[in-house]
């Protein structure tokens, strides 16, 4: 039997999709084969041996010692697009908060206590405090197309918005769900010098952590508004706060309060609730539910964020899982420490990526612990996993 050990509440549309003859899913058990995590925290956590997979109901997998886990065979999934839909609904609702003192209205809205002459009279007379700007014919510059950049792109166009875009690493897949009338930009730079609004929708990497500062504001027009529904960290909240208080920036919305930003004025904090719907929850928890049973059934890969995709369809055979480090002569390795054991290999597919590979091998002939140990003793091969 299967153990998968659940951190946060999971969704049964994720947990019910393991059969309960095969595996134990709870927060309580020990020794797992894999985890299912949302938002706590890993990285103080000791992982035992047994572990082999984590899956993160989610995209950003901040919360997961990555390199740690790629280093002690550790395949970490996440789940991309799963929680899109709902990200880009509240970064919608985010450019209007930002465009209109929404926020700041229906608060002064609920201080109107039996006030002289009615409550009508007094929104009358107040109302002129908390006019704003419309989106129509303003231009929205989006940092990153992915799953959920896209999205946004697509319906800002829809709202009459003139939408530009940057990303990199924009996938064929990507490019092919963008509407044809949003811009593309070689960089980042192009896109803050021509938008009135801009929304982050990229991951917190080395290269993007504080990608909002002094420098790239300063090429931005005066009275910007910026969306952040991705991590805190793309943004120097010190340089956020100078550009606020001169004015170059007119407002900022962000699902990620800090204690740098809460009560600035300007700033709208929302309570990390990008993916905080029903049908996100659902969609997060059943994909990274069906990334470990795949893995863990057939030693197949997709969403790995250290690990490279990799799929061969499953026989009759047995079948080895090999994590490895992407150096030379790895397979030739593998291969003959199975060959001086009589182990034919009857199919067998390799990929990499970065620093990291693997390699699924079909065979008829019965692999026991101590070859995998030996397997495991050969520099450069992290793992070796029997699928049974």
């Amino acid at each position: 039997m299967k153990k998968i050990k659940l951190y946060n509440k999971i969704s049964a549309a994720g947990t019910g999709r393991f059969n309960p003859a095969a595996y134990e899913v709870s927060a309580d058990v020990e020794n797992p084969d894999a985890i299912m995590v949302r938002s706590a925290s890993l990285h103080d956590t000791a992982f035992p041996e047994s572990l082999k997979a984590i899956a993160r109901c989610g995209a950003g997998v901040n919360n997961i010692p990555i390199e740690a886990c790629a280093d002690a065979g550790i395949v970490v999934f996440n789940t991309p697009g799963a929680n899109a839909n709902g990200v880009k609904e509240l970064t919608i609702a985010a450019l209007l908060m930002a465009s209109r003192n929404i926020t700041g209205g229906v608060e002064w809205a609920k201080s109107l206590k039996d006030p002289e002459g009615g409550v009508a009279k007094a929104v009358e007379a107040g109302k002129s405090a908390f006019g704003g700007v419309e989106i129509k014919g303003k231009t929205l510059g989006v940092i990153g197309l992915g799953a959920i950049g896209g999205l946004v792109a697509n319906a800002a166009k829809a709202l009459g918005m003139n939408v530009i875009g940057c990303d990199p690493y924009l996938t064929v897949d990507a490019a092919w769900g963008l509407s044809s009338s949003v811009k593309k930009a070689s960089t980042y730079e192009n896109v803050f010098a021509q938008s009135d609004y801009v929304t982050l929708h990229v991951p917190a990497t080395k290269e993007t952590k504080g990608m909002i500062n002094s420098t790239s504001l300063s090429i931005m027009k005066d009275g910007v508004r910026i969306i952040n529904l991705s991590r805190a960290d793309l943004v120097n909240a010190a340089d956020l706060k100078e550009a606020l208080e001169s004015g170059k920036v007119a407002s900022y919305v962000t699902d990620f309060p800090t204690e740098e930003i809460i009560g600035v004025p300007g700033i709208i904090a929302i309570p990390h609730l990008g993916a905080s719907t029903e049908e996100s929850e659902e969609n997060c928890a059943a994909m990274a539910a069906d990334e470990l049973i795949q893995f863990l059934e057939t030693g197949n890969i997709r969403n790995s964020v250290n690990f490279p995709a990799i799929d061969m369809p499953r026989t009759d055979a047995g079948r080895i899982v090999i994590l490895h480090k992407n150096i030379p002569n790895m397979i030739s390795h593998v291969t003959s420490t199975l060959a001086d054991r009589n182990i034919n290999i009857e199919n067998m597919v390799n990929r990499s990526r970065g620093d990291y590979a693997v390699s699924l091998m079909d065979t008829y002939a019965k692999i026991t612990p101590e070859m995998t140990h030996e397997l495991e003793s050969e520099e450069g091969i992290i793992r070796a996993i029997v699928i049974e």
